[in-house]
């Protein structure tokens, strides 16, 4: 009969069990010996065992790096995002883990360990697993992927899903021992100066190559003549009071959605403004098309001897 200690190490670890647990489990070497040779368990990661036959499912491969590291390893990169939520997690076919330095471990099948003598104080558990901080584990992801759009999607869903804030981002990218990747150094540019989705990413870089425009803020704070706040556009060209949305369909999945947005419109129009949409189909597939309408737009306005109603900050 297994001891109270075994069922729960069972239960709350997903069949799982670390080498260092198993005598409090009350498991001794000849259990585990006989056990192991008898093909009832399985060994999937030095001194990390599987309670049961068959392949680990995502989270037990998560669970078994964990105990790899140690009590107090931290998942990170790629791992970590995924236990935050991420949509938009680079690949990775590791699961890395942080551990304090000094520690002799090896990587061990797809387990990656990475020492640290810079604790992160801001990790929170997530039930039986422990990923590091969002901005943490998005410069460690971000270390070890090679695509940069894919880097871009990811640093923007940090701050706009609300997991990390652009400072926390920035310190974190300033303390770590690399000092990030070109691809990661311009996402977080990107969301320090405002944008906050890829899309509106490479509508910046492509407004901001035009000979005609002045310089474009990035969801700026808006009122208007009478200090009511405004709804925030995600590009504003102050002088003509011309704003850019950049209009994702993942945002607008239900009636309530595409109603919020033509309140926002509505509200932007009443006080003066002229709105652009675009997709981020049109962005990507046709950005002369998309620039040579802003510009227009831009142009028209100015010629017409408008002058700009509403305060930019």
């Amino acid at each position: 009969m297994e001891s109270k200690r075994m069922v729960h190490v069972r239960l709350s670890q997903r069949g799982l069990i670390a080498h260092r647990q198993l005598a409090e489990a009350g498991i001794t070497r000849g259990r585990l010996r006989w056990m192991l040779t008898s093909g009832r368990w399985q060994r999937v990661l030095p001194r990390v065992y599987a309670m049961f036959t068959g392949g680990l499912d995502r989270r037990q491969r998560l669970l078994a790096a964990q105990l790899y590291g140690g009590d107090d390893a931290l998942l990170t990169g790629a791992a970590a995002l995924e236990v935050h939520g991420f949509r938009h997690a680079p690949r990775d076919e590791f699961v890395r883990v942080l551990v304090p330095r000094g520690r002799r471990l090896r990587p061990a099948g797809f387990a990656r360990v990475h020492p640290t003598d810079r604790p992160d104080r801001h990790a929170r558990p997530n039930g039986v697993l422990r990923p590091a901080s969002a901005a943490r584990a998005v410069v460690d992801a971000a270390n070890f992927c090679a695509d940069a759009r894919r880097v871009r999607a990811m640093v923007a869903e940090s701050v706009q899903a609300g997991h990390c804030t652009p400072g926390e981002l920035v310190r974190e990218l300033a303390a770590s021992r690399r000092g990030g990747t070109p691809a990661l150094r311009a996402a977080v540019e990107e969301v320090v100066a405002g944008v906050r989705s890829i899309a509106e990413g490479q509508a910046r870089e492509l407004l901001a190559g035009s000979a005609v425009l002045p310089a474009v803020a990035w969801n700026p704070r808006l009122t208007d003549p009478d200090g009511t706040r405004l709804p925030t556009p995600d590009g504003w060209i102050a002088e003509a009071d011309l704003g850019v949305e950049v209009d994702s369909r993942a945002y607008h999945f239900s009636p309530e959605d595409w109603e919020r947005t033509l309140r926002r419109h509505a509200r932007l129009s009443a006080a003066g403004a002229v709105v652009l949409h675009f997709t981020p189909r049109q962005v990507r597939d046709d950005p002369r098309g998309v620039l040579t309408a802003v510009e227009r737009a831009y142009l028209s306005r100015m010629g017409s001897g408008y002058r700009s109603r509403i305060k930019a900050s």
